[in-house]
């Protein structure tokens, strides 16, 4: 059976190769106009004419430039790169007031766009600190606590465009073109892609070459990754792209099992990259999720390039974002929870017609009672328990001409209206559930990852900063420990998180496997499991420890998800979605929440004449509204 397997694989890696070194060439490409950073561009792969996003997608987007955010176009299109550095290009004549709850990247990105169009925009933020998912903040000691691990891809052209434009690419980190897997007993496996010749070539010799699977394994790898969507997409991209699409209904085991894939594969290599990606195992995440990975890699060399940020992500992704909309008048409000959002009603129907604005309570308003007697039973954003019709909330009522919710899957369905789930729009999100994490950081006295000289691995005298620590200056993953993706971040990241006279910082995402373990416990285990990994560190002591729990943090991406993401538009016309989970035809990640944002802030501008007039015309009839009396209630325009 194995010289059977190996046989269909070689034929399908010889036309591979053989496709590979005809219709590609040595050449350098750019990301986000920054210069070289690889080695080869393939010919672009046939294209159908016209091919866009599915159209229960685009039934309610109205804005051509929001639309080139999805469908094939969007993953070819490294263009995109600069629309975002150099934001919408336009002045709207029609001058919004747009409150935008969340400050994530996509409540950011949204907010910095529409500035720059000429409206007025204010966000609220419930935490004391922005980012959302991609928080983070210093405890007393002065440690940088992060909330996951955050690595970009070379395929995040939006965000590399954002960065660009607030003056933060070069705070970005480059690392080799290896994944690097660590497995019991400190041995290593690699998926190697430096190559003189780029995708798909370089990615067919790093799995051939890879030491993280047996030869059968390989075999079986091969023919599963031959017969795939992929190989097609290089010579027929929207045809591949549309079988991907097609695979959402069934897990990554189920289609690999199926296409000759075997178990050991699956154990040894992808479950540790689907936990990476979505914090599930392949028997459990979404074909599709894995599938849009590989085939950015199997078409753009670049996109599984890794970087990391110079420190933590507060100082080199936010402070530059948070400047720039400073400079442009927006007004960040932290701790500023939404307790309603005041919306008209059809009063035939009781379906909400227009949002007129949010109740805010905490630092950005003043506390008095607001009674809310309408037909909604809204969520209070705090304790996330439903509010009776007739019960009364703290806060103050804010008008905007726009609202836009940009807060995550829980916030969500915190501080959506119970009316809103009249439509299927929104009633949808409330199928979308959240995987659970802990990060967990220990500080070391001397260098885990450094096995091969015991001298290194135990000074820590010296200048060691900037990188220049022993140890591996990657991303890393395992699949035998609880953590499937790791880093030290004193090598990966030393701007903040090295410290003189210390040694490594190693930061690790654990899943749902541990998250209901004591932060004692976890800690315990996660120690353990590096030394396990690393056993030439046995002797290293932990000095330092943090666990941050993140109860809700991901979209699960199981089978049959993708069709309750909804657009950034939605019924109501002045009322819109942001966030990574939203429909943008990439994955849950920080990309994902750069493209919403930017698609929503193109939505608004396209439809800004029409909202300022929608607004006009309610104003002058006084339409039915499903909040209380607006005369008790402090007005801040």
């Amino acid at each position: 059976r194995v010289r059977r397997m190996m046989a269909a694989a070689a034929s399908v890696v010889v036309a591979a190769l053989a496709w590979g070194s005809s219709s590609c060439f040595v050449a350098s490409f750019e990301i986000a106009g920054r210069g070289p950073v690889g080695t080869t561009t393939p010919v672009v792969p046939r294209r159908r004419a016209g091919v866009v996003a599915p159209p229960t997608m685009t039934a309610t987007m109205q804005s051509a430039e929001a639309q080139k955010q999805i469908g094939n176009d969007a993953f070819l299109n490294r263009a995109l790169g600069k629309r975002a550095r150099d934001g919408p290009g336009v002045t709207s004549e029609s001058k919004l007031r747009i409150g935008i709850i969340g400050a994530g990247l996509a409540g950011m990105v949204a907010a910095m766009d529409l500035a720059d169009a000429g409206h007025e925009v204010e966000l609220f933020e419930t935490r004391p600190f922005v980012g959302g998912k991609v928080s983070s903040w210093t405890d007393k000691a002065g440690n940088h606590i992060e909330m996951g691990l955050h690595v970009f891809f070379g395929c995040y052209y939006n965000l590399f465009g954002i960065m660009e434009r607030t003056g933060s690419l070069d705070m970005l980190r480059l690392k080799e073109h290896v994944h690097t897997f660590v497995n019991d007993g400190g041995s290593l496996g690699a998926l190697d892609f430096r190559f003189p010749i780029g995708a798909p070539v370089s990615g067919l010799q790093a799995f051939a070459k890879t030491e993280q699977l047996g030869l059968f394994d390989k075999a079986a790898n091969a023919l599963a990754l031959g017969t795939s969507p992929i190989v097609r997409a290089l010579v027929d991209f929207d045809g591949g792209m549309d079988v991907v699409r097609a695979l959402d209904d069934v897990t990554f085991s189920e289609w690999f099992l199926g296409k000759g894939g075997s178990r050991g594969s699956i154990e040894r290599m992808w479950d540790p990259i689907a936990y990476a990606l979505g914090f599930i195992d392949c028997d459990h995440i979404s074909a599709r999720c894995m599938l849009t990975i590989f085939m950015l890699f199997a078409i753009r060399t670049e996109a599984s390039v890794l970087r990391m940020l110079d420190g933590s992500p507060q100082t080199y992704l936010h402070d530059p974002i948070l400047k720039y909309l400073d400079d442009r008048g927006v007004k960040v409000n932290l701790r500023s929870a939404i307790r309603d959002i005041v919306h008209d009603v059809d009063p035939e129907t009781g379906l909400p017609t227009r949002v007129k604005g949010v109740v805010v309570s905490g630092a950005a308003a003043p506390t008095t009672e607001f009674a809310t007697k309408g037909a909604t039973a809204d969520n209070d954003p705090l304790d996330g328990a439903p509010a009776p019709p007739s019960s009364t909330k703290k806060g103050t009522f804010r008008e905007f001409d726009a609202v836009v919710c940009a807060a995550d899957v829980p916030g969500a369905k915190r501080v959506l209206p119970e009316s809103f789930r009249k439509y299927p729009t929104f009633d949808n999100i409330y199928e979308l559930d959240c995987v659970p994490i802990a990060t967990v950081q220990l500080r070391f006295d001397g260098w885990v990852t450094e096995m091969q000289d015991a001298d290194k691995m135990n000074s820590v005298e010296g200048d060691l900063a900037d990188g220049r620590a022993p140890g591996i200056d990657n991303l890393l993953y395992s699949a035998d420990v609880e953590f499937s993706c790791f880093a030290d971040l004193a090598l990966t990241s030393p701007a903040e998180y090295y410290k003189p006279g210390e040694g490594s910082l190693m930061q690790c995402v654990m899943d749902a496997r541990a998250f209901e373990r004591s932060e004692e416990q976890i800690v315990a285990d996660c120690v353990a499991q590096v030394k396990r990994l690393f056993p030439s560190a046995k002797d290293l002591n932990c000095t330092w420890s943090n666990v941050v729990k993140l109860g809700q943090s991901l979209y699960r991406e199981k089978p049959g998800q993708d069709k309750f993401r909804p657009s950034q538009a939605t019924p109501i016309p002045n009322f819109f979605l942001a966030g990574s989970y939203t429909y943008q035809d990439y994955i849950d990640s920080m990309e994902g929440a750069t493209k919403s944002g930017l698609m929503v802030a193109d939505e608004i501008i396209a439809r800004a004449d029409n909202i300022k007039l929608m607004a006009r015309q309610a104003a002058q009839a006084g339409s039915p509204s499903a909040s209380s009396e607006e005369s008790a209630v402090p007005v801040a325009r």
